[in-house]
């Protein structure tokens, strides 16, 4: 019924936090632009990989919006969600928001994470093969 609209709550609030988060990255890069360490090259700021959560977030709920509209759960007057009409169907709405809603958002989330975890070893192996070169002397 309306499910979609945790996920949406979600992207709205990371969406605020990247757009904060990029501003403040530009801010450090320009003070810091000469002599910034190997390292903070080859590390995606946190911005992009927030930006990663966005899309799966936004994406994701553009879907299941879709979906509903497909089945006539949502229509183009108001009250727009077709359980809004009675109360019960209201109090059945708003219980699968608070299950079915919120498990997906947690479950987008969760594999977010498994995403932030790879990129890290892969970033981490990054920084050593690069330092390890310099310090051979050896750039491939």
């Amino acid at each position: 019924m309306a499910c979609f609209l945790v996920p949406v709550a979600e992207a709205v609030v990371t969406t605020t936090a990247m757009k904060l988060m990029q501003k403040r990255e530009k801010q450090h890069a320009a003070e810091t632009a000469e002599g910034t360490a190997l390292a903070e090259e080859i590390k995606l700021p946190f911005s992009q990989k927030l930006k990663w959560l966005n899309n799966m977030l936004w994406g994701g709920s553009a879907l299941l919006c879709f979906e509903h509209v497909w089945h006539g759960e949502i229509v183009p007057f108001f009250p727009f969600l077709t359980a809004a009409v009675t109360p019960a169907g209201t109090a059945e709405m708003l219980r699968e928001m608070s299950t079915v809603g919120v498990s997906m958002a947690v479950l987008v989330t969760l594999v977010w994470a498994g995403l932030l975890a790879v990129s890290h070893v892969m970033e981490k192996r990054l920084v050593l093969k690069a330092d390890g070169d310099a310090v051979g002397g050896q750039m491939q």
